[in-house]
């Protein structure tokens, strides 16, 4: 009878597991990827979107924003003006700029998409806030705490929102593992792991100038999902270096300034405890740009039970879970849903066209840019650095 029992509440939970998931995935599901499949704006609602910053990340951003039926591309932007040009030519962009004052003084927009160098994040989102712009920006929303702080404030002073990647609260397999973690199938969470690294960027040297690293670069993704996870961080200890002193970008040698490795430890409270290491300096023999990796990146572990996440969290694809009575690891949570990394600004076009709300939220990504400060901190005085700021959590009930 006891282990028929069991065996109905495994069940139970498993099923209750599934359940929540599908809730969560047809509540976020991207445009085009609804719960019965049926595409489409049905208010005919469209967002005014503007873009700053046409290099790398523009492209998968531009492709994406270009098919979402709640958005229409307005203008783009860029200080190497023929990348403007030419990303305004290839998606049909009717207006196109060379820096940001003749963007927000040219057509009309809602959306403001920050996808520059990391070090003009808090700059320009700080003009666009102020011209009554929403902004979506790119990680990290600023480069410090009081920075990052003043953002959120000035949204709520002009009346506008602001989000910041990353996008790794809205996957499947965050709410798989959120909902894992809160039906008490791990038992006693005690710890978790996250790493994140590749041989480094060669294609600019923002990368390894002040400001920038493989914390705000990389780490920021595992720190926003383990804080997701786990609740908000209360004290980080943590050490970084620089491996590699000089690069060589696009044929010329740098200096680098900003580390490139790092590894911190943050306490959630109620003894829980997470590491996130991440670096320039890691060979790995995946892809680090394909997302159908079998290596797991993160690892959740309790005291009846651990879960493993297969591929990067920006781009997940499935979970695999173990417990004490079904030890042997078993893939969860499969599907993509719609989820990628770069659909955040039609994410938030979609949110502000219908009403409905996003995972994200400034306060998380002010949180996760706190955290990053602290790990600098720490690093310089060699102490424990409490965190101030918090946000809403659980963020999967």
């Amino acid at each position: 009878m006891d282990d028929q029992i069991h065996v109905n509440r495994r069940e139970f939970l498993k099923q209750a597991l599934a359940a929540g998931a599908a809730v969560v995935s047809a509540r976020l599901a991207p445009w085009g990827a609804s719960a019965q499949g049926s595409p489409g704006n049905e208010s005919g609602k469209k967002i005014k979107v503007g873009v700053i910053g046409c290099g790398s990340v523009s492209r998968h951003y531009l492709s994406n924003l270009s098919a979402s039926p709640f958005v229409e591309l307005v203008s783009c932007c860029d200080i190497i003006y023929d990348r403007a040009k030419r990303a305004a030519a290839k998606h049909q962009v009717p207006h196109h700029y060379p820096h940001i004052e003749k963007m927000l003084a040219g057509a009309e927009f809602d959306l403001f998409v920050n996808l520059t160098d990391m070090q003009e994040h808090y700059r320009l989102n700080k003009q666009a806030l102020k011209a009554g712009k929403h902004v979506w920006s790119e990680k990290p929303m600023a480069g410090d705490y009081e920075d990052g702080k003043e953002l959120l404030e000035l949204a709520k002073e002009h009346g506008v929102r602001i989000w910041a990647a990353p996008t790794v609260v809205t996957s499947p397999q965050f709410a798989f593992m959120a909902r894992t973690i809160a039906s008490g199938t791990l038992g006693r969470i005690s710890a978790a792991h996250a790493c994140y690294g590749h041989l480094g960027p060669g294609w600019s040297p923002f990368f390894y100038e002040k400001g920038g690293g493989s914390l705000p670069d990389l780490g920021v993704y595992n720190i926003a999902t383990l804080t997701g996870l786990l609740g908000p961080a209360r004290e980080v200890v943590a050490m970084t270096s620089i491996v590699t002193p000089t690069r060589n970008i696009a044929g010329k040698t740098i200096k680098v300034e900003a580390e490139d490795n790092a590894m911190l430890i943050m306490d959630h409270g109620n003894s829980v405890l997470s590491h996130v290491q991440c670096g320039f300096n890691y060979f790995t023999p995946y892809d680090h740009a394909a997302t159908q990796q079998d290596h797991h990146t993160i690892a959740i572990i309790g005291t009846g039970g651990s879960m493993h996440l297969a591929g990067y969290d920006w781009g997940p694809h499935g979970v695999d879970l173990a417990t004490r009575q079904q030890p042997k690891l078993k893939r969860h949570a499969t599907d993509a849903g719609g989820y990628s990394w770069q659909y955040g600004a039609s994410h938030v076009a979609e949110c502000l066209a219908t009403g409905k709300e996003s995972l994200i939220t400034p306060e998380h990504a002010l949180h996760v840019v706190e955290v990053m400060a602290a790990t600098t901190e720490s690093q310089r005085t060699g102490r424990r650095i409490k965190i101030k700021s918090s946000f809403k959590w659980p963020i999967i009930a």
